[in-house]
């Protein structure tokens, strides 16, 4: 038997897929190839190129490789662009996680791990965001995360699907130098393609009220995160008790100031950021508690700020080598 990762060649997912791997739990990768890439799969992962969108696919799937459980990490993760684009972010995460639940009451399969987001949170008027803090989304992203959220939770209440939704943070790092955040939109790869191409890397805003100017977020590495999941599946292989909603987070906030000094010493290039002006709606400080999938998951920050930048930098000076 085996856990259907969808999403599976993505940056978080294919670090989820090697997680499972490295605790002797087979996995069937799903996944489109709209931004994941093969070549970030550990060599011999089953692997079926397809849209979550394709429930007759997804049913052959399940049914091939006796899947018992899924990790949903598939879907639309552009925040920003969701603005502009809503009804593909809308299909890719809310109707592709439909097709995804209807396949798998279809073909009985009862538990599920979701990719959920911090963006549910949308612009929290708290400093420790927790599981209770109140979700106001402000990106058709955000809307479709905590949708997906709901979809999960009321196909629980009618059947008998177990289920929890892990709400990420910032997850930047790397556990191999064969998988990388090829992201165009998240902090870390925008400075080091910077660096990369001896441009000099840009923040936004530098007035803030925090104590270097710059906005307060909550940094957890990719590697921990994939642990999590693992824990959660066995969890839900077990029948044990577990919480419908986790934050996985720190607890302590980085400012993106601290994140730019780390880069500087870690890649030895020796920079000042520019700074731009504030971008709208981005809040001084969001960090997350992490205290009840500590309890629950195993969780926990395993990697110092300078080890998280250390290995996303040779993650990507890795990929530009080869």
């Amino acid at each position: 038997m085996s856990w259907m990762v969808t999403g599976g060649a993505g940056y978080i997912g294919a670090h989820v897929v090697r997680a499972f791997a490295e605790q002797g739990i087979d996995t069937v990768v799903v996944d489109d190839l709209s931004s994941g890439r093969r070549s970030f799969l550990p060599p011999g992962t089953s692997f079926v190129q397809g849209t979550i969108l394709d429930g007759p696919q997804l049913e052959a799937t399940i049914g091939r490789y006796d899947v018992r459980g899924v990790v949903h990490l598939a879907g639309f993760k552009y925040a920003g662009v969701s603005v502009t684009q809503p009804l593909h972010a809308y299909q890719q995460n809310v109707t592709g996680t439909v097709t995804l639940l209807a396949a798998m009451e279809a073909t009985g399969v009862d538990r599920i791990v979701f990719s959920s987001s911090a963006a549910v949170y949308g612009t929290p008027d708290v400093d420790l965001v927790t599981e209770g803090t109140a979700e106001h989304p402000e990106s058709p992203y955000g809307e479709s995360k905590l949708i997906g959220e709901w979809l999960i939770a009321d196909q629980a209440r009618a059947t008998d699907l177990r289920h929890t939704s892990l709400r990420y943070f910032n997850v930047v790092g790397s556990g191999t130098t064969r998988v990388f955040d090829a992201s165009p939109h998240n902090l870390f790869p925008l400075v080091f393609d910077a660096l990369l191409e001896g441009r000099t890397p840009r923040i936004n805003g530098d007035d803030y009220p925090t104590p270097d100017g710059t906005c307060v977020r909550d940094y957890i590495h990719v590697a921990d995160l994939a642990a999590a999941h693992v824990v959660a599946a066995r969890r839900l292989d077990a029948g044990d008790a577990i919480e419908p909603v986790y934050n996985l987070g720190s607890g302590d906030g980085v400012s993106v100031g601290e994140i730019m000094r780390a880069v500087a010493a870690v890649t030895e290039i020796d920079f000042t950021p520019e700074v731009g002006p504030r971008r709208a709606g981005d809040p001084a400080r969001i960090v997350a508690s992490g205290e009840l999938a500590a309890r629950d998951l195993d969780w926990r920050m395993r990697h110092s700020l300078a080890q998280m930048v250390e290995s996303a930098w040779e993650a990507r000076r890795a990929a530009s080598e080869g």
